[in-house]
């Protein structure tokens, strides 16, 4: 059997054609033939079913170790077809710390159909315990790695917890990919990625995929995604697929330039927190390093108070500001501005989400120009930082000296 970084590279041959071709086509075609009107034909109309779609979809579940895999046009289109599954009266076991179109999707789109959604630490397994305690609870949702903050979900406990409860594990694996972890094989039950980020890897496509473990939400899914239609495009697929092929280079270099700028990071006197399991120092650090085979490629990181982390972010020559992640080049965004904003600020605050958060998604360029960049950033906000300082003491001064000159006259 062939082993993953093989697998990465040649997928499931789809067997679609003899013409030898080394890259599998991209059929471009909305409909199929019948041999008769009697015949039942692999392929009919393409949102029910394309070879280049079914190449893609058969790899992600080879790569996630599962029953079968789907290609939607967007992440957000991938969650929305596994919340789908679900009735009103249902209830979902959400973590806190999610990325902010998901928490939109679960209480500005599902809750109006009867999704109740229960929000919860994930990392608090009595807590997860009571609300899966709850007879309507039919799933618990989370993400490997929270975005923005890095915390660590353990996989394993979770998914066990779930199936005492009579309930499903979904899991977000975008951050971490099936090179570094495959969720299923820890008891998940379902695995999401946004597959615009590390599995194209360049920016340049938009796509969810999902894998699930067993037969029965096979077809549940796959009855939403017919149904739906928010399948991902041939060329998409073709897109996402050549991405995948370069998914363990990438990410280890990512990885490498990660660990480097958070060490670095630690260090910085205008910096007060990291957020990164690579660093020894870093609560889940024990759990990544035993449920993870890297702690991935995205990082955040908290400026003092006295610090603008606009200044920061505008200050960037190198990190590109911008939302998304997992591409060839460093990203750089403001959660509390950009991914985050749906949520209220006092939830945002609740969850750690603060307003001198900023959330680095590192590429693989080098990595000594990447710490430049931070320097001469943080440089910028920390000279404008000490310019309001200066500023308030003379304005301090001022006020002072015109208060004893009031005094004085009278």
């Amino acid at each position: 059997m062939a082993r993953f970084n093989t697998q990465l590279v040649h997928g499931v041959p789809v067997n679609d054609n003899n013409t030898g071709a080394v890259n599998p086509p991209i059929y471009n075609s909305s409909t199929y033939t019948f041999g008769s009107v009697d015949a039942m034909p692999r392929w009919d109309y393409a949102r029910s079913g394309n070879p280049t779609r079914e190449f893609l979809e058969s790899q992600i579940a080879q790569l996630e170790h599962g029953e079968r895999g789907f290609a939607f046009a967007s992440g957000l289109a991938a969650i929305h077809a596994v919340l789908s599954i679900f009735k009103p009266g249902d209830r979902i076991v959400v973590g806190k710390d999610i990325y902010g179109g998901t928490y939109s999707q679960l209480h500005e789109h599902f809750s109006r159909w009867g999704l109740i959604v229960d929000g919860v630490d994930t990392q608090d397994p009595v807590a997860v315990s009571r609300a899966l305690s709850n007879p309507d609870a039919k799933a618990v949702y989370f993400e490997t790695l929270t975005n923005p903050l890095l915390k660590v979900n353990d996989v394993r406990s979770l998914s066990a917890l779930a199936h005492a409860h009579g309930a499903i594990a979904i899991v977000d694996n975008t951050f971490v990919t099936p090179y570094l972890q495959q969720p299923l094989d820890l008891g998940a039950d379902v695995v999401l990625h946004s597959a615009t980020k590390y599995l194209a890897g360049h920016s340049d496509v938009v796509a969810g995929l999902v894998v699930v473990r067993d037969a029965d939400l096979a077809s549940r899914i796959y009855f939403v995604q017919n149904r739906l239609g928010a399948v991902l495009a041939p060329a998409e697929c073709d897109s996402v697929r050549k991405g995948i092929q370069t998914l363990a280079l990438r990410m280890d270099r990512q990885q490498e330039n990660a660990l480097k700028v958070a060490r670095y990071l630690k260090r910085h006197p205008l910096v007060s927190a990291v957020h990164y399991p690579g660093l020894e120092s870093d609560p889940g650090h024990a759990l990544a390093s035993r449920e993870l085979n890297g702690a991935g490629g995205v990082l955040s990181f908290e400026v003092r108070d006295d610090v603008d982390a606009g200044t920061v972010l505008n200050s960037f020559k190198v990190f590109r500001l911008a939302v998304s992640l997992g591409a060839v080049e460093s990203l750089a965004e403001f959660p509390a501005r950009m991914t985050h904003f749906e949520l209220p600020r006092e939830e945002r605050l609740k969850i750690g989400i603060t307003d001198g958060l900023i959330r680095l998604a590192v590429g693989i360029e080098d990595s000594a120009d990447l710490l430049e960049d931070l320097e001469q950033a943080l440089h910028a906000a920390g000279e404008e930082s000490n310019d309001r300082a200066a500023q308030a003491t003379v304005n301090a001064t001022a006020t002072a000296t015109a208060l004893a000159g009031i005094g004085a006259l009278s």
